[in-house]
């Protein structure tokens, strides 16, 4: 049998992805992006009906962690996901409940 070979720092990294999305409104704020595409903290925070510090609180740490880009244009910062299959990762953990 061959031996695995780990590379601890990928590892680290997925485990600190999937942590960062282990939340409610991180997959809500995930899924919202995943249908708009590109928002500001504003119109996030008013789709999902939270505060706009609980919004930007949860934006920085998927953004940390490596699940959010940002863009500036204009006055905005726009918010979208890094990789569009993290949405499928959602998808797939909602057809499990299924």
């Amino acid at each position: 049998m061959k031996k695995l070979v780990l590379d601890i720092n990928k590892l680290e990294m997925a485990a600190g992805r999937l942590r960062a999305i282990a939340h409610p409104m991180r997959i809500a704020i995930i899924s919202l992006l995943d249908q708009q595409k590109k928002l500001s903290v504003t119109e996030i925070y008013t789709a999902i009906d939270i505060e706009q510090a609980s919004a930007s609180h949860h934006l920085n740490i998927l953004k940390t962690k490596g699940v959010l880009v940002s863009k500036r244009e204009g006055k905005k910062i726009l918010y979208s996901l890094k990789n569009e299959i993290l949405s499928e990762i959602i998808d797939c953990i909602n057809r499990c409940n299924e």
